[in-house]
């Protein structure tokens, strides 16, 4: 049970990140063609940019768990067995520390500007937290899919950021066609 609702959250999460995408495309598009027939939306760059934070932070456990973060793995590649769930291990707990921290830090800044009622300087004055929240929520949701993983590799289960390897040589060309990790 708890398995479907992490994955739904990283689905979610993943969803709610290309729903900023389109937001994006949205209002650009309304800017561009706004300045062609003299309409304008008031703070329409905040907005834009706003969602833009949104949807990289929001995009970031759905990217993780699929296993299409960029990832370096020259070492642990070349490991096998313990020695490779032990560095998987070190890997997973550095990551999930310094992604601790800084969703603790993202969620003091918004903490501050809710508390201090900080708005934005745009035409439509938003309080600051709101869109901070996006940055808050997509670095948690990372942070859980850190700690997930963290679990499964720890019950000795095989990382599912992982991808398996191609096993044709037309499996390949279609992932790298796709974009997607080897």
């Amino acid at each position: 049970m708890i398995r479907r609702f992490l994955d739904a959250l990283y689905l979610v999460s993943g969803w709610l990140a290309g729903a900023s995408l389109v937001a994006i495309f949205l209002l650009m598009m309304f800017l561009s063609i706004g300045r062609e027939i003299n309409f304008n939306i008031p703070s329409g760059d905040d907005f834009a940019s706003w969602a833009l934070v949104a949807m990289a932070f929001l995009g970031l456990a759905h990217t993780f768990k699929r296993g299409e973060m960029i990832r370096v793995g020259l070492l642990i590649e070349r490991l096998q067995g313990r020695p490779r769930q032990a560095a998987e291990l070190i890997s997973l707990t550095v990551a999930s520390g310094f992604i601790g921290y800084f969703a603790f830090q993202a969620g003091r800044l918004a903490h501050d500007s809710w508390r201090f009622n900080d708005m934005s300087t745009g035409v439509v004055s938003v309080p600051l937290w709101i869109p901070q929240l996006g940055m808050v929520i997509g670095l948690a949701i990372l942070l859980i899919a850190m700690l997930d993983e963290f679990v499964i590799v720890a019950r000795g289960g095989k990382p599912t950021y992982q991808p398996e390897p191609p096993k044709t040589v037309e499996e390949l060309v279609e992932r790298v066609a796709q974009g997607g990790g080897v």
